[in-house]
């Protein structure tokens, strides 16, 4: 039997509920972070504080993206050409769905880390059932 998960689930976390769900989520998340984040033993200890560091730090990407993607064309007008311009927009554009892609897979283990850190609590009621 199959364990379902939501859409946008990253495919290198186990399913929340499974043995390994814990350890992958960890190591997912360490992925994204800075590498000096891996100095901190409390960010292994509670994987919950590595989500929200994360989330943070990719938010914080998906802002930066926006800012260079509205500033790009007047900051680069003089430095590169106009199809180089172009260039570099399409990039924002690609990195931009990236990241906010990857932000709602960060929300999603966030969400289910808190279902398994709080399991009473209805605010963190694990979403991850199937609509019929």
């Amino acid at each position: 039997m199959s364990t379902y998960v939501p859409p946008g689930w990253p495919s290198q976390v186990h399913p929340p509920g499974t043995d390994r769900f814990e350890d992958t989520a960890l190591s997912w998340l360490l992925e994204l972070v800075p590498p000096e984040y891996r100095r901190y033993g409390v960010l292994r200890r509670y994987p919950i504080a590595l989500a929200r560091m994360a989330r943070h730090h990719v938010n914080a990407s998906v802002e930066a993206a926006r800012e260079g993607f509205r500033s790009a064309r007047v900051d680069l007008a003089t430095l590169v050409p106009p199809h180089g311009v172009e260039a570099v927009l399409e990039a924002y554009r690609r990195e931009g769905a990236r990241l906010v892609s990857l932000l709602q897979a960060i929300e999603l283990v966030e969400t289910a880390l808190r279902a398994q850190a709080e399991p009473d609590d209805p605010a963190h009621r694990r979403p991850f059932t199937p609509k019929l």
